[in-house]
């Protein structure tokens, strides 16, 4: 029994030994790939750094400041479409008045920037510009879901008026679920339902205004029933 122990205990050391050299070994082998590549991996390493120190960089001294004077420029034209200056809040044709096509041309990449291409947008619009403000609207992005709403709402409203209604109905429709707010919903589904319904779309218009009998009763009074029959007949 002693020499059964003696030899189990002398294997166990054997492979004890041998699971240390192998380890050893994976040792030696990472050293000498560290070795070799030394150069590479501190190259790598360093761009990895700079990419840090560079991104850090762009947010304080770049992007920050960039901020700061978009916000000032928005902020100027939308004074000037308080006060009722159309012509000098839409701006554009100068650097002293940059407006909000300046704003947006010159700081596009920041929040003030991209709403102030949806303020072009809707200005434009009013002036009966369709094109030029479907163009603006569609430089606007944001991650404020009914602002995004809102944007696919004027865009319809813009191929409406370019005698694109089949568009228009698509883009109403991207209205209607861009936002998780019921009455946008409800009133971009609404929207659809009328572009369908002048389009003879009646299948179409009949499950806009059913999901508005489902879910907006709220907000429609009623109405949704008067449509839905009205795709019966129209």
């Amino acid at each position: 029994m002693a020499d059964l122990h003696n030899k189990k205990n002398e294997q166990e050391g054997k492979e004890t030994v041998e699971f240390f050299r192998d380890l050893d070994k994976e040792a030696l082998n990472i050293e000498s790939f560290l070795e070799k590549n030394a150069r590479t991996l501190s190259i790598g390493f360093g761009i990895l750094i700079v990419a840090v120190l560079g991104w850090f960089g762009y947010q304080q001294f770049i992007l920050g400041p960039k901020n700061e004077e978009a916000t000032r420029s928005y902020l100027a034209a939308q004074k000037n479409l308080t006060d009722g200056k159309e012509d000098l809040a839409l701006g554009g044709k100068s650097v002293a008045n940059p407006g909000f096509i300046g704003t947006y041309e010159e700081y596009g990449s920041t929040k003030a920037g991209k709403l102030s291409a949806y303020n072009a947008g809707l200005i434009e619009f009013k002036k009966g510009n369709y094109q030029k403000a479907y163009d603006l609207l569609d430089k606007f992005s944001s991650g404020n879901k009914v602002l995004v709403a809102l944007k696919y709402g004027a865009m319809a409203d813009c191929l409406s008026n370019l005698n694109k209604a089949d568009d228009a109905l698509a883009m109403a429709d991207k209205a209607s679920s861009a936002s998780d707010d019921a009455y946008t919903s409800y009133y971009f589904t609404k929207k659809a339902g009328m572009l369908a319904l002048a389009l003879k779309k009646n299948a179409d218009a009949k499950k806009y205004f059913s999901v508005i009998d489902e879910k907006y009763q709220d907000y429609d009074n009623g109405q949704s029933d008067a449509f839905i029959e009205m795709t019966k007949y129209y």
